[in-house]
């Protein structure tokens, strides 16, 4: 399964349901939802009213980047308003397995985010419980930025340590994507990958979507 998950952060948010059903309109089934606290990353998205009022608009799935301090306190909301996919960062909780657990819970697949400089050794352990494992290749908290290349080398240790494992768990790409590091991501490992500016800025999207794929 490779597929591409728009980040709704970079659509016109006056218009979010017209972004959204253009993009279904091309053959999109998930929406990528970027949750910022200004605290753990310097920069405020947006949170459950959101997410509530976008929920009713669409049937596909949302897949909800906590990026949050504490997400402990705040995951089970997330899981009740709508989120299908809900993901947090290993480095803003000490109780990463009871918040993989809660997600589980209440029925969602759970995901663990590394940010560039986390290395995989320390989820090693909560790999064979998650559903996904979103690698950032970009370093949270703003659209728009450039590829970090050094990711590459982990999305494919990631890869390589779920076939040894005989793991199921899919992997996700997150920042700086485009139709060239879309391609060297897919070739590394990666099933799934956020595109932001990149597709919403496209003229053509439908052609953009197909290229993010070729």
């Amino acid at each position: 399964m490779k597929k591409i998950l728009p980040s709704i952060l970079s659509a016109d948010f006056a218009n979010l349901e017209r972004d959204i059903k253009e993009l279904e309109s091309i053959g999109i089934d998930m929406f990528h939802i970027d949750v910022m606290d200004g605290n753990f990353v310097p920069n405020i998205s947006f949170g459950f009213p959101i997410i509530e009022s976008i929920r009713p608009k669409t049937d596909k799935v949302f897949d909800c980047h906590l990026m949050i301090a504490n997400p402990e306190n705040y995951v089970e909301q997330f899981c009740k308003v709508g989120c299908d996919m809900v993901s947090f960062h290993i480095e803003a909780t000490n109780h990463a397995d009871r918040v993989i657990q809660v997600i589980k819970n209440n029925g969602k697949k759970a995901g663990i985010v590394l940010n560039p400089q986390t290395p995989i050794e320390s989820i090693k352990y909560l790999l064979p419980k998650l559903n996904y494992v979103l690698i950032m290749t970009v370093n949270p908290g703003f659209g728009g930025q450039k590829f970090i290349p050094e990711m590459l080398e982990k999305i494919e240790e990631l890869a390589k340590l779920r076939e040894e494992k005989n793991y199921n768990f899919l992997i996700e790409v997150d920042g700086g994507i485009n139709i060239e590091t879309s391609k060297a991501c897919r070739d590394k490992g990666a099933d799934l990958l956020v595109c932001g500016s990149f597709l919403f800025g496209a003229s053509d999207k439908e052609k953009t979507l197909g290229e993010l794929l070729k």
